[in-house]
């Protein structure tokens, strides 16, 4: 990402911290009507989840110009997601929910500069949570069944 979009992405969401509640809920309301077959991935009470969302997105955002920071966590939680049973293709379910919610909590502000930029920034980070996602997939696969199996399975064969 050029310095300017990283730039563009970091002012428009010092505009959106303000109203992080709002916004958690534009996104997750948008998620769901969209996706519906994701919302048995979430907890019943959100939020907790809606706080999460947006301390992660904040995080992200503040390091984007100097992502090697991030780039350990990021990866994790891609590893992570592979366990709530996140696909590729939610990553785009979640990438369409969240340049909603920036175009409608920026409003006038929402621009096709910004959007390009938000498309960016997320379509990398993305990316990166996926090719994690890939390689933890990979590993488990792996592993020889006998790790696999519980512990006593192991111990009795």
């Amino acid at each position: 990402m050029t310095p300017e979009k990283v730039a563009l992405v970091q002012a428009s969401f010092k505009k959106v911290a303000p109203i992080s509640d709002a916004a958690a809920d534009i996104f997750y309301t948008r998620l769901f009507e969209q996706n519906p077959d994701v919302r048995p991935m979430f907890p019943e009470d959100m939020s907790d989840q809606k706080s999460k969302l947006m301390k992660t997105l904040g995080v992200a955002v503040a390091n984007l110009h100097q992502v090697e920071t991030v780039l350990p966590v990021v990866q994790q939680l891609g590893a992570k997601h592979v366990a709530y049973g996140v696909k590729d293709a939610h990553y785009d379910a979640v990438g369409a929910a969240l340049l909603y919610t920036l175009e409608k909590g920026l409003g006038d502000d929402w621009t096709p500069e910004l959007k390009d930029a938000w498309t960016e920034t997320y379509v990398a980070v993305s990316g990166i949570m996926k090719d994690a996602a890939h390689k933890a997939v990979a590993e488990a696969a792996a592993q020889p069944a006998a790790e696999k199996k519980g512990f006593f399975a192991r111990i009795f064969g």
